[in-house]
Protein backbone atom coordinates (compact mmCIF):
# COMPACT_ATOMS: atom_id res chain seq x y z
CA UNK A 1 0.00 0.00 0.00
CA UNK A 2 2.86 2.39 0.99
CA UNK A 3 4.73 1.31 -2.04
CA UNK A 4 1.37 2.48 -4.10
CA UNK A 5 0.91 5.30 -2.73
CA UNK A 6 4.30 6.80 -3.32
CA UNK A 7 4.26 5.88 -6.67
CA UNK A 8 1.01 7.67 -7.29
CA UNK A 9 2.69 10.30 -5.68
CA UNK A 10 5.81 10.61 -8.18
CA UNK A 11 3.18 9.85 -11.32
CA UNK A 12 1.94 13.17 -10.01
CA UNK A 13 4.78 15.22 -10.45
CA UNK A 14 5.91 13.38 -13.08
CA UNK A 15 2.90 14.46 -14.73
CA UNK A 16 3.77 17.96 -13.81
CA UNK A 17 6.85 17.65 -15.87
CA UNK A 18 9.13 17.40 -12.25
CA UNK A 19 11.70 14.94 -13.66
CA UNK A 20 11.54 16.04 -17.37
CA UNK A 21 15.56 16.94 -18.43
CA UNK A 22 14.54 19.08 -21.41
CA UNK A 23 15.23 22.33 -19.28
CA UNK A 24 11.85 23.44 -20.58
CA UNK A 25 11.05 27.17 -19.21
CA UNK A 26 7.21 26.58 -17.66
CA UNK A 27 4.62 28.84 -15.97
CA UNK A 28 4.36 29.57 -12.26
CA UNK A 29 2.74 26.24 -11.05
CA UNK A 30 1.89 25.12 -7.08
CA UNK A 31 0.73 21.91 -6.80
CA UNK A 32 0.07 19.43 -3.99
CA UNK A 33 -0.76 15.64 -3.08
CA UNK A 34 -2.20 14.04 -0.35
CA UNK A 35 -2.24 10.77 -0.09
CA UNK A 36 -3.35 8.65 2.74
CA UNK A 37 -3.71 5.02 3.07
CA UNK A 38 -4.00 2.61 6.37
CA UNK A 39 -1.01 3.38 8.54
CA UNK A 40 0.63 5.45 5.32
CA UNK A 41 0.63 9.31 4.72
CA UNK A 42 2.22 11.19 1.77
CA UNK A 43 2.28 14.61 1.37
CA UNK A 44 3.89 16.22 -1.90
CA UNK A 45 4.15 19.66 -1.75
CA UNK A 46 5.44 21.80 -5.22
CA UNK A 47 5.81 25.36 -5.57
CA UNK A 48 7.32 26.46 -8.98
CA UNK A 49 8.03 30.17 -10.01
CA UNK A 50 9.08 30.40 -13.00
CA UNK A 51 12.40 28.46 -13.27
CA UNK A 52 13.88 25.13 -14.53
CA UNK A 53 12.28 22.07 -12.91
CA UNK A 54 14.43 19.60 -14.09
CA UNK A 55 17.61 20.89 -12.23
CA UNK A 56 16.27 23.49 -9.89
CA UNK A 57 14.37 20.96 -7.33
CA UNK A 58 15.38 18.96 -4.39
CA UNK A 59 13.43 16.59 -2.72
CA UNK A 60 14.30 15.38 0.96
CA UNK A 61 12.79 12.47 3.26
CA UNK A 62 11.47 14.03 6.32
CA UNK A 63 9.82 11.34 8.45
CA UNK A 64 9.57 7.57 7.67
CA UNK A 65 8.08 4.82 9.37
CA UNK A 66 5.12 2.56 8.90
CA UNK A 67 2.86 3.92 12.21
CA UNK A 68 -0.40 5.03 12.03
CA UNK A 69 1.19 8.98 12.59
CA UNK A 70 3.97 9.10 10.38
CA UNK A 71 4.47 11.31 7.46
CA UNK A 72 6.50 10.58 4.41
CA UNK A 73 7.02 14.05 2.99
CA UNK A 74 9.00 14.93 -0.35
CA UNK A 75 9.65 18.67 -0.17
CA UNK A 76 10.14 20.92 -2.96
CA UNK A 77 13.32 23.48 -2.24
CA UNK A 78 12.36 26.31 -4.78
CA UNK A 79 15.39 28.34 -6.21
CA UNK A 80 15.46 31.95 -6.90
CA UNK A 81 13.74 33.44 -9.95
CA UNK A 82 17.27 34.56 -11.25
CA UNK A 83 18.16 31.22 -12.87
CA UNK A 84 20.83 30.10 -10.56
CA UNK A 85 21.38 26.55 -9.49
CA UNK A 86 22.71 27.25 -6.10
CA UNK A 87 21.22 27.11 -2.80
CA UNK A 88 20.37 30.81 -1.26
CA UNK A 89 22.20 31.40 1.84
CA UNK A 90 20.84 31.03 4.95
CA UNK A 91 20.12 33.63 7.21
CA UNK A 92 22.46 33.62 10.48
CA UNK A 93 20.45 33.94 13.53
CA UNK A 94 20.59 37.43 15.93
CA UNK A 95 21.80 36.71 19.33
CA UNK A 96 22.58 39.39 22.17
CA UNK A 97 25.79 38.78 23.96
CA UNK A 98 26.59 40.85 27.01
CA UNK A 99 29.64 40.68 29.06
CA UNK A 100 29.80 41.91 32.65
CA UNK A 101 33.42 42.23 34.94
CA UNK A 102 32.65 41.01 38.30
CA UNK A 103 31.76 43.43 41.26
CA UNK A 104 34.59 44.27 43.55
CA UNK A 105 36.54 41.71 45.53
CA UNK A 106 37.64 41.48 48.84
CA UNK A 107 40.98 41.61 47.23
CA UNK A 108 40.36 44.58 45.06
CA UNK A 109 39.51 46.76 47.95
CA UNK A 110 43.10 46.10 49.87
CA UNK A 111 44.17 46.96 46.77
CA UNK A 112 45.97 43.30 46.48
CA UNK A 113 47.39 41.51 43.32
CA UNK A 114 44.47 38.74 42.71
CA UNK A 115 44.63 36.70 39.55
CA UNK A 116 43.66 33.23 39.74
CA UNK A 117 43.70 33.20 43.46
CA UNK A 118 39.48 32.32 44.78
CA UNK A 119 38.60 36.00 46.35
CA UNK A 120 34.82 36.36 46.70
CA UNK A 121 32.78 40.05 46.75
CA UNK A 122 32.72 42.73 48.72
CA UNK A 123 29.32 44.32 50.13
CA UNK A 124 30.14 46.88 47.40
CA UNK A 125 30.80 44.20 44.63
CA UNK A 126 27.62 42.57 45.56
CA UNK A 127 25.65 46.14 45.26
CA UNK A 128 27.57 46.11 41.78
CA UNK A 129 26.34 42.85 40.79
CA UNK A 130 22.66 43.56 41.71
CA UNK A 131 22.76 47.10 39.88
CA UNK A 132 24.25 45.44 36.46
CA UNK A 133 21.46 42.53 36.72
CA UNK A 134 18.74 45.72 36.48
CA UNK A 135 20.84 46.85 33.71
CA UNK A 136 20.05 43.76 31.56
CA UNK A 137 16.61 42.71 33.22
CA UNK A 138 15.43 43.34 30.02
CA UNK A 139 17.66 41.63 27.90
CA UNK A 140 17.24 37.83 27.33
CA UNK A 141 19.65 35.31 28.60
CA UNK A 142 19.54 31.66 27.72
CA UNK A 143 23.39 30.51 28.90
CA UNK A 144 25.53 32.06 31.14
CA UNK A 145 29.62 31.01 31.43
CA UNK A 146 31.81 32.05 33.80
CA UNK A 147 35.27 31.43 35.13
CA UNK A 148 35.75 29.04 37.77
CA UNK A 149 36.32 31.89 40.43
CA UNK A 150 32.99 32.64 42.89
CA UNK A 151 33.91 36.63 42.39
CA UNK A 152 32.53 36.33 38.56
CA UNK A 153 29.95 33.24 39.74
CA UNK A 154 28.84 35.53 42.61
CA UNK A 155 28.42 38.23 39.78
CA UNK A 156 26.49 36.20 37.68
CA UNK A 157 23.72 34.86 40.11
CA UNK A 158 22.96 38.16 41.98
CA UNK A 159 22.84 39.69 38.13
CA UNK A 160 19.92 37.16 36.99
CA UNK A 161 18.20 37.94 40.78
CA UNK A 162 17.15 41.11 39.26
CA UNK A 163 16.00 39.44 35.56
CA UNK A 164 12.18 40.42 34.78
CA UNK A 165 12.20 36.85 33.30
CA UNK A 166 12.77 35.02 36.62
CA UNK A 167 14.44 32.39 35.29
CA UNK A 168 16.82 30.27 37.88
CA UNK A 169 20.41 30.04 36.82
CA UNK A 170 21.36 26.57 37.45
CA UNK A 171 25.54 25.72 37.59
CA UNK A 172 26.28 22.56 35.35
CA UNK A 173 28.24 20.04 37.10
CA UNK A 174 30.34 17.80 34.49
CA UNK A 175 33.21 17.13 35.93
CA UNK A 176 32.35 13.51 36.73
CA UNK A 177 29.76 11.00 35.47
CA UNK A 178 28.09 11.39 39.59
CA UNK A 179 28.44 15.00 39.53
CA UNK A 180 26.41 14.78 36.48
CA UNK A 181 24.06 12.47 37.51
CA UNK A 182 23.38 13.72 40.99
CA UNK A 183 22.76 17.00 39.41
CA UNK A 184 19.80 15.81 37.19
CA UNK A 185 16.82 17.56 36.99
CA UNK A 186 13.89 15.09 36.58
CA UNK A 187 11.07 17.77 35.71
CA UNK A 188 10.77 18.96 32.11
CA UNK A 189 8.72 21.85 33.40
CA UNK A 190 11.33 22.59 35.73
CA UNK A 191 13.89 23.17 33.12
CA UNK A 192 12.32 25.61 31.00
CA UNK A 193 12.51 27.96 33.94
CA UNK A 194 16.16 27.41 34.51
CA UNK A 195 19.14 28.63 32.82
CA UNK A 196 22.64 26.52 32.09
CA UNK A 197 25.81 28.09 33.89
CA UNK A 198 29.00 26.68 32.67
CA UNK A 199 31.89 27.29 34.74
CA UNK A 200 35.62 27.36 32.93
CA UNK A 201 39.14 28.27 34.39
CA UNK A 202 39.50 29.35 30.43
CA UNK A 203 37.36 32.52 31.52
CA UNK A 204 39.96 33.03 34.48
CA UNK A 205 41.44 35.93 35.34
CA UNK A 206 45.39 36.23 34.04
CA UNK A 207 47.16 34.39 36.81
CA UNK A 208 49.76 37.28 38.19
CA UNK A 209 52.06 34.71 39.03
CA UNK A 210 54.84 36.01 42.10
CA UNK A 211 52.86 39.06 41.99
CA UNK A 212 49.54 37.47 43.47
CA UNK A 213 48.45 38.64 47.46
CA UNK A 214 51.36 41.29 47.09
CA UNK A 215 50.16 45.12 47.89
CA UNK A 216 49.93 47.20 44.61
CA UNK A 217 51.83 49.84 46.11
CA UNK A 218 54.06 48.11 47.58
CA UNK A 219 54.72 46.38 44.45
CA UNK A 220 55.57 49.11 42.73
CA UNK A 221 57.90 50.49 45.64
CA UNK A 222 59.69 47.55 45.25
CA UNK A 223 60.60 46.94 41.42
CA UNK A 224 59.78 50.68 40.31
CA UNK A 225 56.38 51.81 39.14
CA UNK A 226 57.71 51.65 35.56
CA UNK A 227 58.43 47.88 36.19
CA UNK A 228 55.17 47.07 37.65
CA UNK A 229 53.34 49.18 34.63
CA UNK A 230 54.65 47.15 32.14
CA UNK A 231 53.71 43.94 34.26
CA UNK A 232 50.07 44.70 34.49
CA UNK A 233 49.33 46.71 31.31
CA UNK A 234 51.79 45.52 28.69
CA UNK A 235 50.70 42.63 25.62
CA UNK A 236 53.33 40.51 25.82
CA UNK A 237 55.90 41.11 29.30
CA UNK A 238 54.45 38.60 31.56
CA UNK A 239 54.67 39.13 35.72
CA UNK A 240 57.40 36.80 37.33
CA UNK A 241 55.78 32.73 36.92
CA UNK A 242 52.68 34.75 35.26
CA UNK A 243 50.53 34.93 32.30
CA UNK A 244 50.75 38.20 30.05
CA UNK A 245 47.82 39.40 28.67
CA UNK A 246 48.78 37.77 25.41
CA UNK A 247 48.49 34.92 26.90
CA UNK A 248 45.29 34.87 29.00
CA UNK A 249 43.93 36.22 25.49
CA UNK A 250 45.51 32.71 24.00
CA UNK A 251 42.85 30.89 26.33
CA UNK A 252 39.93 33.13 26.28
CA UNK A 253 39.60 33.42 22.75
CA UNK A 254 40.08 30.17 22.07
CA UNK A 255 36.96 29.03 24.30
CA UNK A 256 34.96 31.82 23.22
CA UNK A 257 35.34 30.48 19.47
CA UNK A 258 34.86 27.27 20.45
CA UNK A 259 31.95 27.07 22.95
CA UNK A 260 30.02 30.32 22.94
CA UNK A 261 30.82 31.13 19.20
CA UNK A 262 28.66 28.50 18.28
CA UNK A 263 25.72 28.97 20.62
CA UNK A 264 25.44 32.69 19.60
CA UNK A 265 25.39 31.45 15.78
CA UNK A 266 22.18 29.05 16.53
CA UNK A 267 20.71 31.63 18.26
CA UNK A 268 20.94 31.70 21.98
CA UNK A 269 21.25 34.83 24.17
CA UNK A 270 24.76 34.73 26.16
CA UNK A 271 25.99 36.36 28.91
CA UNK A 272 29.49 36.20 30.24
CA UNK A 273 30.44 36.82 33.64
CA UNK A 274 34.24 37.21 34.08
CA UNK A 275 37.57 39.50 34.83
CA UNK A 276 39.52 42.61 33.40
CA UNK A 277 41.95 40.37 31.37
CA UNK A 278 39.60 37.75 30.25
CA UNK A 279 37.14 40.01 28.73
CA UNK A 280 39.61 42.34 27.49
CA UNK A 281 40.83 39.67 25.13
CA UNK A 282 36.98 39.10 24.12
CA UNK A 283 36.64 42.23 23.53
CA UNK A 284 39.73 42.68 21.47
CA UNK A 285 38.41 39.80 19.13
CA UNK A 286 35.08 41.13 19.08
CA UNK A 287 35.78 44.47 17.94
CA UNK A 288 39.08 43.21 16.06
CA UNK A 289 41.48 45.47 18.31
CA UNK A 290 45.31 45.74 17.74
CA UNK A 291 47.81 44.56 21.24
CA UNK A 292 48.36 48.34 21.19
CA UNK A 293 44.33 49.42 21.18
CA UNK A 294 43.45 46.85 23.62
CA UNK A 295 46.51 47.75 26.52
CA UNK A 296 44.56 51.11 26.96
CA UNK A 297 41.03 49.54 27.28
CA UNK A 298 39.68 50.01 30.98
CA UNK A 299 36.32 47.60 32.11
CA UNK A 300 34.76 49.08 35.11
CA UNK A 301 33.49 46.30 37.66
CA UNK A 302 30.00 45.20 37.46
CA UNK A 303 28.92 47.35 34.06
CA UNK A 304 27.74 45.35 31.72
CA UNK A 305 28.35 45.55 27.86
CA UNK A 306 25.95 44.64 25.26
CA UNK A 307 27.08 43.13 21.54
CA UNK A 308 24.72 41.51 19.11
CA UNK A 309 25.63 38.76 17.17
CA UNK A 310 24.34 38.54 13.73
CA UNK A 311 25.22 37.20 10.27
CA UNK A 312 28.80 36.45 11.65
CA UNK A 313 29.45 39.57 12.94
CA UNK A 314 29.20 41.16 16.51
CA UNK A 315 28.16 44.76 16.56
CA UNK A 316 28.70 47.04 20.02
CA UNK A 317 25.25 48.34 21.44
CA UNK A 318 26.01 49.93 24.53
CA UNK A 319 27.66 50.29 27.63
CA UNK A 320 24.99 52.30 29.72
CA UNK A 321 26.25 54.54 32.31
CA UNK A 322 23.10 54.57 34.79
CA UNK A 323 20.33 52.14 34.71
CA UNK A 324 17.66 54.25 33.86
CA UNK A 325 16.19 52.20 30.97
CA UNK A 326 15.23 54.94 28.42
CA UNK A 327 19.02 55.40 27.43
CA UNK A 328 20.90 52.49 28.08
CA UNK A 329 20.87 50.35 25.17
CA UNK A 330 19.91 51.14 21.45
CA UNK A 331 17.66 48.38 21.17
CA UNK A 332 17.57 46.53 18.16
CA UNK A 333 13.91 45.40 16.99
CA UNK A 334 14.32 41.88 18.68
CA UNK A 335 15.24 42.84 21.50
CA UNK A 336 12.10 45.32 21.72
CA UNK A 337 9.44 42.30 21.36
CA UNK A 338 11.64 40.86 23.56
CA UNK A 339 11.07 43.70 25.97
CA UNK A 340 7.24 44.14 24.89
CA UNK A 341 6.76 40.37 25.93
CA UNK A 342 8.21 41.08 29.10
CA UNK A 343 5.48 43.55 29.88
CA UNK A 344 2.47 42.20 28.35
CA UNK A 345 3.47 39.26 31.33
CA UNK A 346 3.63 41.79 34.21
CA UNK A 347 0.45 43.51 33.15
Amino acid sequence: MATTALNQAIATLQSRGCFSNSGSHRDSLNASVRLISKGFKVEVGLLRGGSYCSRKRSFSLVQASSSQTTVFAAISSPSKSTGTSKDSPKKSNEAALILIRHGESLWNEKNLFTGCVDVPLTKKGVEEAIEAGKRISNIPVDMIYTSALIRAQMTAMLAMTEHRRKKVPIVMHNESEQAKAWSQIFSEETKKQCIPVVTAWQLNERMYGELQGLNKQETADRYGKEQVHEWRRSYDTPPPNGESLEMCAKRAVAYFQEQIEPQLLAGKNVMIAAHGNSLRSIIMYLDKLTSQEVISLELSTGIPMLYISKEGKFIRRGSPPAPSEAGVYAYTKNLAQYRQKLDEMVH
